[in-house]
């Protein structure tokens, strides 16, 4: 147990000559590590879907048989292309990662035209192939920046070596644990230095099973069976005590310690310090996660342990999410017979491909917070309309941010973030509590998302005292 394994983030990539100088040649040494790459910032958005807005790439565009896919492919062809020209100043290296990109995405228009025309007839049904059409779409990003991380390494001299787990040459098959196992069997860490593609190709399906968490089980998967000292994500900030685009870089804190309860809260909230799902399989091997800031490698960073629980109350962290779709449901005869309503619509929400992040109910209401595309999120409100013609449905763009932390006095917190709130003129429509003493939620209007989660950090974190803020912050 020498080696780490380390995920690097796709804004993170987009920075590669910084990747290069404070990950992977930082420290002197770049053995006895497994680096998992993500795509280059925005490409698997394009490839899929915007993750924060919902905006269709070319998945959509395909499910919706509309043509502009082909455009938009020839778009992302060019983008690709131009970050080889912005990493490679060696012409032989960039004609290579140039026929890579040109290669996969013409395999990939072939692929897609071919499935398309069977689809003509009506014994073929598109629906039922646009799963396999997500998952190798989804490679693409993730197999583009493994190979041109391993030929700018060899380039500097590193015995680097391309790991390719998209199944895309028709290679062996089986579960993602016998797939990752079979790829790092042949490996010497101590002399060669592996970059893993972050999506793999194995019988579950990936992206049907974590969707776009995919690239953070690999990440989780290998460094459980390589049984690493440590799992490692570089990211383009810390984990701080909150967003710094919306607070400041210069009024946020490193985290600096935490646990895998918080991590889970954050990932509930898409923050992505770690899927739910991979943090479970690290916590379970007692593998410490390290969050570090790709731009200063000499910093710690902030550790996820299975084992910190902090003796005093501490809000560690103030995290959120805006475009939040609140979908109310209130029925007066839905009195006991709540589970049957919530299993049909969960049902419904699932098969639209949308996030549950939050829920509440009472005797005769249930409210869904959601997270996904609009068109998905009107749907979700079309089809429970249908299912429940005489309740009185709406929907609703709210923001939810989150006080969050290992060991937090709950009360203390709704209190002093209600007051401090309130003397902002900011109303909150709804206010929870958790009985397991990690987070307490407030649900805002989705125009007082900013503000809110500035508020909130001033009198939960940046004044412990419960000092609450005296001028109105803008919005």
């Amino acid at each position: 147990m020498m080696h780490t394994v380390e995920k690097i983030g796709g804004t993170s990539m987009s920075a590669f000559d910084a990747v290069l100088d404070n990950i992977m040649f930082y420290p002197e040494s770049p053995y006895q590590r497994i680096f998992v790459v993500s795509a280059y910032g925005g490409i698997t958005d394009a490839l899929l879907e915007c993750k924060r807005s919902g905006e269709p790439g070319i998945y959509q565009h395909i499910a919706d048989r509309n043509n502009i896919w082909k455009e938009k492919l020839d778009e992302l062809k060019q983008r690709m292309l131009l970050i080889n020209d912005n990493i490679f100043a060696d012409p032989l290296c960039r004609k290579r990662a140039d026929k890579f990109v040109t290669d996969r995405l013409s395999q990939a228009r072939d692929c897609i035209d071919n499935i398309l025309e069977t689809c003509q007839f009506k014994q073929f049904s598109l629906s039922a192939y646009m799963p396999q059409i997500r998952e190798f779409l989804s490679s693409i990003g993730e197999a583009h920046s493994a190979f041109n991380t391993v030929l700018k390494l060899k380039k500097h001299g590193i015995n680097a070596r391309f790991v390719d787990l998209s199944g895309w040459d028709d290679k062996p098959s089986g579960s993602l644990d016998e797939v990752i196992t079979q790829a790092m069997s042949n490996i010497d860490l101590s002399k060669e230095l592996p970059i893993v593609t972050g999506y793999v190709y194995c019988d579950e399906g990936l992206m049907k099973t974590y969707d776009r968490g995919y690239s953070e089980m690999t990440f989780s998967r290998l460094a459980v069976l390589t049984q690493a000292k440590q799992a490692v994500i570089h990211k383009e900030y810390h984990l701080s005590t909150a967003d710094p685009r919306i607070v400041g870089p210069d009024v946020v804190m490193p985290m600096g310690i935490s646990n895998y309860d918080v991590a889970d809260q954050l990932a509930n909230l898409g923050m992505e310090a770690i899927h739910p799902n991979a943090a479970s399989g690290l916590r379970r091997a007692e593998i410490q996660l390290v969050v570090k800031n790709t731009f200063e490698p000499e910093h710690k960073g902030t550790w996820i342990t299975p084992d910190f629980q902090p003796d005093t109350h501490k809000v560690e962290i103030i995290a959120g999410r805006d475009k939040v779709f609140a979908l109310n449901i209130f029925d007066q005869s839905m009195v006991g017979k709540a589970d049957k309503i919530s299993y049909d619509l969960m049902q419904i929400i699932r098969h639209e491909r949308v996030q549950l992040i939050g829920k509440e109910m009472n005797a005769n209401s249930i409210t869904y917070y959601l997270a996904g595309s609009s068109t998905s999120q009107n749907r979700v409100l079309t089809q429970a309309e249908k299912m429940l013609p005489d309740a009185q449905i709406t929907g609703n763009m709210v923001a939810l941010i989150s006080a969050i932390g290992a060991n937090i006095d709950t009360n203390e917190v709704l209190r002093n973030g209600m007051s401090g709130l309130m003397e902002q003129n900011i109303t909150p429509k709804a206010a929870h509590s958790s009985l397991r003493n990690v987070d307490v939620q407030f649900v805002v209007a989705d125009e007082d998302y900013a503000v809110t989660i500035r508020t909130l950090h001033e009198t939960l974190i940046a004044n412990q005292s419960g000092t609450k803020p005296k001028k109105r912050l803008a919005a």
